[in-house]
């Protein structure tokens, strides 16, 4: 496949999920999602008193507070970007405090910085871009100890309750995998690292190692290409080759693998 071709279906296949952890920010938009979106108008309608808000919001603060496994990230999304934080806290209080739990509040405050900031990401400093991508394949294994199928719905950026439910269980990985994104954003805004678009010999290289690990062309296919098998994988087998895919990606040389890891979160911000 050509270059241009491998980059389009970076956009659709199975790489992209899996490379950002896309659940985390897919949480905000599952089950209990509030409607964010709303018209103004609409919205307007529905504004409680500017007083109520100030104590929805002083409660949505304390809520934060008590979990220490997300307080850091909010901690230091206030520091890094008080603008985000403030529309974060803002927006929670305007939909009224108590109807979210303290995981909406991290999931939707994630969702917010990646719409508007996570590009940045892209030229972040080789550390902090392989802590984001290490964070989720700590993530992928816990998944897979748990429940194949979540696992495998994971990868294809799919939510349910009982993604929320892990989470829930998981304060301290989902937390930190949370930060570590932030770090990278603010990384990439101070650091400003250009990196070229990942060439066909990066591909090839890549492709190289998954076979090595033991996949075959049908797997590699549903990873770089986007290709569909049929009949599809089942739940243990996607995860497996999820996990692969992670592990082959982070052993290969340094320039290859920011390249390729550089456009994933480059397409993940703009989609």
């Amino acid at each position: 496949m050509m270059l241009m071709e491998r980059l389009l279906a970076l956009m659709t296949g199975v790489i992209v999920a899996i490379c950002l952890g896309v659940g985390l920010v897919m949480m905000a938009l599952g089950p209990g999602r509030k409607d964010a979106e709303a018209p103004t108008s609409a919205l307007a309608a529905q504004l409680p008193p500017v007083v109520d808000r100030a104590a929805a919001r002083a409660q949505i603060e304390l809520t934060i507070a008590a979990a220490p496994e997300y307080r850091p990230f909010f901690d230091r999304l206030r520091l890094a970007f008080p603008s985000d934080y403030e529309a974060a806290l803002d927006a929670f209080a305007t939909a009224g405090a108590g109807a979210d739990t303290v995981d909406y509040y991290l999931a939707e405050a994630v969702r917010r910085l990646r719409q508007a900031r996570g590009v940045l990401a892209a030229r972040a400093e080789p550390a902090a871009l392989t802590r984001v991508f290490d964070l989720n394949l700590s993530v992928l294994r816990a998944l897979a100890g748990e429940d194949k199928r979540l696992c495998a719905t994971f990868l294809y950026g799919g939510v349910d309750q009982d993604f929320h439910n892990f989470a829930a269980r998981r304060r301290a990985l989902v937390g930190e995998m949370a930060i570590v994104g932030l770090e990278a954003i603010s990384s990439g805004r101070t650091r400003n690292e250009e990196r070229a678009a990942p060439s066909d010999e990066d591909f090839r290289a890549l492709e190289k190692a998954l076979t090595e690990r033991g996949l075959g062309k049908a797997e590699v296919d549903s990873l770089l290409d986007g290709k569909s098998p049929d009949p599809p994988f089942d739940d243990a087998k996607t995860c497996a080759i999820g996990q692969t895919y992670l592990e082959a990606l982070r052993g290969l040389p340094e320039p290859v693998r920011l390249r390729i890891w550089g456009l994933a979160v480059e397409l993940m911000a703009r989609s």
